[in-house]
């Protein structure tokens, strides 16, 4: 059994800054790519981040230069640095990883977190 499970999130003031961390857990041989989503209330779910396992990460356009997101396999455990942040930001966050038990990919999704960013 493998769980995704994320944390970090919260009310912040516009402009401020959030780390969101996402820890997979359980039966893993390997994981390929991870990424970070949200859906905001009324809204379809988007792609925040994707880290390929060998390839740049790469962002939604209307994100790039205020996300960072990164990923340490030692720890089965991605991050995404949340800065300058507005309130069109508030959402649900989850992650995304595609992981390899006996040798089979599934892809798994964690709880997601709240992020709530006031005016």
């Amino acid at each position: 059994q493998v769980q995704l499970v994320e944390s970090g999130g919260g009310l912040v003031q516009s402009g401020g800054s959030l780390r969101l961390s996402c820890v997979a857990s359980g039966t893993i041989d390997s994981i390929n790519e991870m990424g970070w989503y949200r859906q905001a209330p009324g809204k379809q779910r988007e792609l925040v981040a994707r880290m390929p396992s060998r390839r740049s990460t790469s962002y939604a356009d209307s994100l790039k230069g205020r996300f960072t997101s990164s990923r340490d396999n030692a720890k089965n455990t991605m991050y995404l640095q949340m800065n300058s942040l507005k309130p069109e930001d508030t959402a649900v966050y989850y992650c995304n990883a595609v992981i390899s038990t006996a040798g089979v990919f599934y892809a798994y999704w964690g709880q997601g977190t709240q992020v709530t960013v006031s005016s």
